[in-house]
């Protein structure tokens, strides 16, 4: 005698009982396409310059890829700490990042690539250090927010965070980097802004940061080349102005819907750098226009879930999982405004790669470590609220 038919042991059955997980699927697959579309896109920038440096043309390509795997693997690790550990580790954290900022920094232990020193060897992969210390100073300037919340108002509560920030951001100076600079800089002075700092004291800082900024311009002959390019970089085309008049080039050859896959002339040892900082240029020539503005709206979707999720937190009186939400979309968009901003010339040029996308295995990883603990406050929030609200907080509206 036959058993009975059971729905749910049928695939139908199986199909019909199976529920995606609870995520924020707006925050997650714009993430997963722009490492897709990060991969195809080195793929296409780096093979001409790999195959002529190293005899294999899938060299980056091959290295981009398992950076891409790593970051997914330690983006699981990740999901599965509470938020309340790193917020009891953000101190913590934050001496382990100045620890290995100065690490780099020791004769013999850092590594110089094109004249900055922003690398330490660990085995067959490379540490930037500089990288790391972006994540960790947005969890220690959250955790600070909550902790010191009656102070952050004051000289002393505003000043505190401001010392370290400039400690680390001196140390990263010395590398150096002017571009992670100017991103930890400008997030942690957001967040500062969006923890209640109050107003002269905000102006003050932009006053003081500013002059530092100029400081440092005028003080490198390079950095003050650069900015003289950036305002006519065709005055010295074959010179310092090549690299963005290069840039400029293959996104007139794009136009509306580019030139297709591969077919890019500009990545053919005419572009500097068109796997790394400038890969949106190359992305720019081989789908247009549609294309720019399709990388464009991925990283404002991911900008805008991360202060949604931000304000749900906010919502629920989560004051440390708020700020880190805040900060990291604040981090991204900034990174991904000022890297386009570079390469369709409307910043002058640095070094900075361009979020998910760029070949680079350190930005990589921790962008997905950035997702990944996005996804954890957005689980938390969900855990915390009323089944009836998490329709409206799905869609952005609760």
């Amino acid at each position: 005698m036959s058993a009975p038919h059971s729905p749910q042991a049928s695939p139908a059955g199986i199909a019909r009982g199976y529920r995606l997980p609870e995520l924020d699927y707006w925050l997650l697959v714009p993430a997963l396409v722009l490492l897709a579309f990060g991969l195809v896109m080195v793929s296409s920038a780096s093979m001409a310059i790999a195959d002529k440096n190293t005899g294999d043309p899938f060299y980056f390509v091959i290295r981009h890829a398992i950076a891409i795997l790593l970051g997914l693997g330690v983006a699981g690790l990740v999901a599965a700490i509470p938020m309340s550990r790193w917020e009891s580790s953000g101190t913590l954290l934050y001496f382990v990042g100045l620890l290995l900022l100065i690490l780099v920094l020791v004769p013999g232990l850092g590594k110089t690539v094109n004249g900055a020193t922003r690398w330490i060897p660990v085995g067959p992969f490379s540490l930037q250090t500089s990288e790391m210390m972006k994540l960790f100073m947005v969890v220690y300037v959250a955790g600070y927010l909550v902790r010191r919340q009656s102070q952050v108002t004051s000289i002393w509560g505003f000043a505190r965070p401001m010392l370290l920030l400039v400690l680390a951001c001196s140390l990263i100076m010395a590398q150096p980097d002017f571009g992670t600079t100017f991103v930890l800089l400008a997030t942690a002075m957001g967040l500062l802004f969006m923890g209640g700092v109050a107003a002269w004291q905000f102006a003050l800082l932009l006053g003081v940061a500013g002059l530092a900024l100029a400081g440092l311009v005028i003080s490198s002959s390079y950095r003050l080349q650069r900015i003289l390019t950036f305002v006519d970089p065709w005055s010295d085309a074959y010179g310092s102005g090549y690299q963005l008049t290069q840039a400029l080039i293959a996104f007139g050859r794009g136009e509306w819907v580019g030139v297709g896959l591969g077919n890019g002339i500009q990545k053919h040892f005419y572009l500097p750098e068109a796997h790394t900082d400038f890969l949106m240029a190359v992305i720019g020539e081989e789908f247009g226009f549609l294309g720019t503005l399709l990388v464009i709206l991925l990283f404002t979707t991911i900008t805008w879930r991360a202060f949604r999720i931000g304000a749900a937190a906010e919502e629920q009186n989560r004051r440390f999982c708020a700020y880190v939400a805040y900060g990291f979309g604040l981090w991204i968009g900034i990174q991904a405004f000022i890297n386009i901003g570079v390469n369709v010339g409307l910043l002058p040029t640095k070094g900075l790669t361009l979020p998910f996308m760029s070949y680079g295995g350190n930005s990589v990883i921790v962008a997905c470590v950035v997702i990944s603990m996005l996804l954890r406050i957005d689980v938390e929030n969900r855990q915390a609220r009323p089944p009836k609200a998490l329709e409206r907080v799905a869609w952005g509206i609760g």
